[in-house]
């Protein structure tokens, strides 16, 4: 398994955050082999074939799409999805012109991808550079349509 594996996680379908699987060790917590903490219920997650569908929609089965740092995809199946109140906070990129953003736990072991490799949310600062997967076309159940959405 790669130790550089994720999934895209995004409030918004057009950015998707890289956050890193919990592969990493941890003062916090164990090393897991493979499992991502990945947001708030609303979030949309990649799926295979470019799909996304919310992660509160997913459980136990679901086909679900992993992406190293270079993008390199392969399909997982879900073995098990839990909801959790968390605290949670907003990280925002912007992309061009555009703005992206998503809701994550504020936790030391979630973490995103920036230039110097994984870094935990709770240490990001204003102007680092996040790895985002954007793509500018609107989604309507959860597939590419021909149509212009504003999100907020």
């Amino acid at each position: 398994m790669n130790g550089d594996e994720g999934m895209l996680v995004g409030s918004m379908s057009r950015g998707l955050f890289f956050v890193h699987a919990e592969t990493a060790d941890s003062p916090y917590v164990a090393s897991r082999p493979f499992r991502v903490n990945a947001g708030a219920v609303h979030a949309y997650l990649r799926t295979p074939g470019g799909e996304t569908n919310y992660l509160s929609e997913l459980s136990s089965g679901d086909d679900v799409q992993i992406v190293d740092v270079t993008g390199t995809t392969r399909e997982a199946i879900v073995g098990r999805s839990k909801i959790e109140r968390r605290p949670m906070f907003r990280v925002q990129a912007t992309v061009g012109e555009d703005r992206v953003e998503t809701l994550l736990q504020n936790a030391e072991t979630i973490k995103l991808h920036t230039r110097e490799g994984r870094e935990s949310v709770t240490d990001l600062e204003v102007g680092d550079e996040v790895l985002v997967h954007y793509n500018d076309e609107a989604r309507h159940f959860g597939e590419p349509v021909e149509e212009s959405i504003i999100e907020r």
